[in-house]
Parts: structure tokens; C-alpha cells; sequence
């Protein structure tokens, strides 16, 4: 057994896969074809099932079963209405893994997933990586804020030297702002069982992404993955990270306008709340699917500068492996 495989063999034995790569879970990226393909490669992939109903999560995930030769997960967002029927479509599916994310899960939603398949959760702080394994969590994902999409405040780097050797119950993935296998390396050196890296994974031959999502991601460096202002306190963004364009001078646009009207009373307190918030609506879909990368949210981690053209999954893999384990050896 080389180095490599004895140093992730918890994540690796937990996931039931070669190799202990989760592919995150991405809004309109991370379906069939992407996620299968991750796990056809001897990685870990995982649904990302966002705002589908039960009916489109059931058809995702035997599409899935379809194509795919080795286990995937299924990413459930905790905030979703219909999260009881959700657990339940990946019960009668037999999933194998759910993993639960955007917020900390009831016990209860815990204690439903574990009667058929293994939890894995996010856990934000040491204190909530504690509670979780409590819960019943099987493993934990800690994500800094160098990821993609909707992150937290604290960076990939120091949510390790927090967690990772105070953590030694269940497994421990780190995600946010890995590019490369050194990286891997290093946090499997640190006590990290695996890892899980999404916008690596957003320019694979496999992924259903626009061409020019995809352009966009490819020419991009880490500096244009920036974080949604938030222009006043008392009208609160939820932060996210993606490449600036177009839509982003909107959206401060967006805020000023909106807020200026309120303190003219032309908008109440929720009026102008609800109006901010629903600015992004559809916006990502608008650029993965639809390729308007100037008025879409091109969400993407500051790894973004190491993708520098399209690959297969199994290349993509396979070139982090190759470098995780020269790392190791020097």
C-alpha cells in the first residue's frame, strides 16, 4: 500500500472509492453525467440536489445509477422545505451517502439518513464539528472561504489547523481552494482523511456547463473570484463567491437603488429585503446552462486560476494523485 492510500484509507473505506476525491456539489453542474463520471474515475461524486423537488431528485438519482460503475452521494440542503421527503426518495433509492449542507442538520434528519446510508455533514467551526459527530455524522467536510458558491467566514487553512487535530472520531475532508495534489499532500499530512475540490471539476469533457462558462472559468486567474458586497449592515447578503462580470456592478446597483428607497419609505423593511434577495434568482442557471456569463452568477473558488483547459475527470484525477504522491515522496 503506498503512502498515499494509507494516509486517506478512513475516507476512502468511509466513501467505498479509490480515492478519498469528493467532486462538490454544484447548483446545475454536479448532475448525472458529471457526477458519475467523477466516481467512474475512482473518485467520489455527489448530486448536487439543491432546490429539486422529490420527483426530479428520484429521476437524477436513477439516471445516475445508471451510468455510474461506483458509489455517489447525494447533497441535500438543510434549509429545503421538502427535506423529510427528500431523505426519504434517497432511502428508496438505497443512496449509499447523503450529505447534508447549507446549515446544520436537525438530529432528526441525521438519525432518518443513517437507517440506510453513511452521513457526512459541514461543519464550520470546531465547536459544530463536535456537535455533529454527537449527532451522528459519520464524517465532516470543512470548508474554507476560498471555495465556490455560498461560503463562511473563515479560510480553508485555518478551519484545518482548528479542526483537524482535534477531530480524530470520524473522517475529515477539507475542501475550499485546492487546485493541485500537493495541496491534498498536505492536508492528508495534517490528519485530513480526503479532500473535496468542485471547481476543478466544472471544465471536465464531462461536465454539462456552457462553452462559455466554461471559456470564462479557463481564462480566468483567482483574484476575479470575489465575494457579493453587502452595502449596508442592516440589509445582510449572504456572501458567495463568483467571477466578477457584469452582474456584479448590478447587484451594487441593485442595493443602493433598493436602499435608498426604503429610507425614502417608498419600500418597506421586507419589501426591500425580499427585492435584493431574489436580484440572483435563476442567475446561476442563467450561466452554466444558458451561457450568459455577463448577467449570470459564474459562482467559482479561487482554485479557478489552476484550470487552465478541459479534461476528462479520469485526467483530472489522475494528474492529483500523480502530484499528491510526489509531494509525499519528497
Amino acid at each position: 500500500m503506498s503512502k498515499l492510500d494509507q494516509l486517506w484509507k478512513r475516507g476512502t473505506d468511509l466513501l467505498g472509492c479509490k480515492y478519498a476525491i469528493l467532486g462538490g456539489a454544484m447548483s446545475w453542474v454536479s448532475e448525472r453525467n458529471l457526477v458519475s463520471a467523477i466516481s467512474n474515475a475512482g473518485g467520489f461524486g455527489v448530486i448536487a440536489a439543491s432546490a429539486m423537488s422529490p420527483e426530479l431528485l428520484d429521476r437524477e438519482i436513477k439516471e445516475t445509477q445508471k451510468l455510474a460503475r461506483a458509489p455517489f452521494g447525494v447533497n441535500l440542503i438543510t434549509m429545503h422545505p421538502q427535506l423529510e421527503q427528500l431523505i426519504e426518495v434517497c432511502g428508496n433509492n438505497k443512496v449509499t451517502h447523503v450529505v447534508f449542507a447549507g446549515g446544520i442538520p436537525k438530529d432528526t434528519a441525521i438519525k432518518k439518513a443513517k437507517e440506510f446510508s453513511k452521513v457526512i455533514c459541514f461543519a464550520p467551526a470546531l465547536v459544530l464539528a463536535k456537535k455533529l459527530i454527537r449527532s451522528g455524522a459519520d464524517g465532516l467536510v470543512i470548508e474554507g472561504n476560498e471555495a465556490g458558491g455560498h461560503i463562511g467566514p473563515v479560510s480553508t487553512s485555518v478551519l484545518a489547523q482548528e479542526i483537524l487535530p482535534n477531530i480524530k472520531e470520524v473522517p475529515v475532508f477539507v475542501a475550499g481552494g485546492i487546485g493541485r495534489g500537493e495541496a491534498i499532500a498536505n492536508y492528508l499530512l495534517m490528519g485530513a482523511s480526503g479532500v473535496q475540490l468542485g471547481t476543478k471539476f466544472v471544465c471536465a469533457h464531462e461536465s454539462i456547463a456552457h462553452a462559455n462558462f466554461k471559456k470564462l472559468f479557463i481564462k480566468s486567474a483567482a483574484r476575479d473570484a470575489g465575494v457579493s458586497v453587502q452595502i449596508a449592515s442592516d440589509f445582510p447578503v449572504i456572501p458567495v463567491r463568483a467571477i466578477e462580470n457584469k452582474a456584479t456592478e448590478e447587484f451594487r446597483r441593485c442595493q443602493e437603488d433598493t436602499i435608498a428607497d426604503y429610507r425614502a419609505g417608498k419600500l418597506s423593511k421586507e419589501e426591500a429585503q425580499l427585492k435584493i434577495e431574489h436580484f440572483w434568482a435563476g442567475a446561476l442557471r442563467r450561466a452554466v446552462i444558458d451561457g450568459d456569463i455577463e448577467r449570470g452568477s459564474v459562482m467559482a473558488g479561487q482554485s479557478v486560476g489552476m484550470v487552465t483547459k478541459e479534461q476528462s475527470c479520469a485526467e483530472i484525477i489522475a494528474e492529483l494523485v500523480a502530484q499528491a504522491e510526489t509531494q509525499l515522496k519528497a
